[in-house]
């Protein structure tokens, strides 16, 4: 069947034509090959990120093995008494190396966040001098031992701040997990 129509409809007709076959095709061929590409092209970019990752941790694999090395070699003994005796002497030595009274170490021994290891956490008090109580922090911080400081508070005992009252918190780290008590 031939249509005969004016010249005018036969171009709106063929513009309608051309229009729902510009539609069909982008709805079936343009749209979904734009959303894979830019699906793909964020899948890239994130692969990218991750391989960088994955270079930076292979560069710093040696230099991770010898902080890992040292933790183990540092970390508090598995016995939980020579682990305590052991952080108590630290503290008593470095308290007499500076002149300062310890006027208590409360142990106390803390639950790691995953089953692989666990914390002594020990409440220190002592007194001294501004001089002397900063270097008993900096030997704290800078020793070999696996301790770290969480919380320091400072008063003051006379009315010129001569003489200082230090309360640190410090957690040792001891690679084995705590024993769960017999009931």
């Amino acid at each position: 069947m031939k249509l005969n129509l004016p010249n005018r409809q036969k171009t709106l007709v063929i513009g309608a034509g051309v229009m729902i076959a510009l539609y069909v095709l982008n709805s079936i061929l343009i749209e979904p090959l734009t959303n894979t590409y830019r699906a793909h092209a964020t899948e890239i970019a994130k692969l990218k990120t991750d391989v960088a990752r994955g270079r930076n941790a292979i560069a710093r694999a040696k230099t991770t093995e010898k902080t890992w090395e040292d933790m183990n070699i540092n970390a508090l003994p598995k016995d939980p008494a020579e682990a305590e005796q052991n952080v108590i002497s630290a503290f008593d030595r470095w308290g007499r190396a500076n002149n300062i009274e310890l006027s208590s170490i409360r142990p106390q021994w803390k639950r790691g966040a995953k089953d692989t290891y666990s914390l002594l956490e020990c409440r220190v008090d002592a007194t001294g001098s501004i001089p002397t109580l900063s270097r008993f922090i900096y030997e704290v911080e800078h020793s070999p031992r696996a301790l770290r400081i969480d919380s320091v508070e400072m008063t003051s005992r006379d009315d010129y701040g001569q003489k200082l009252t230090l309360g640190l918190i410090v957690s040792g780290l001891r690679l084995s997990p705590l024993e769960r008590k017999q009931q």
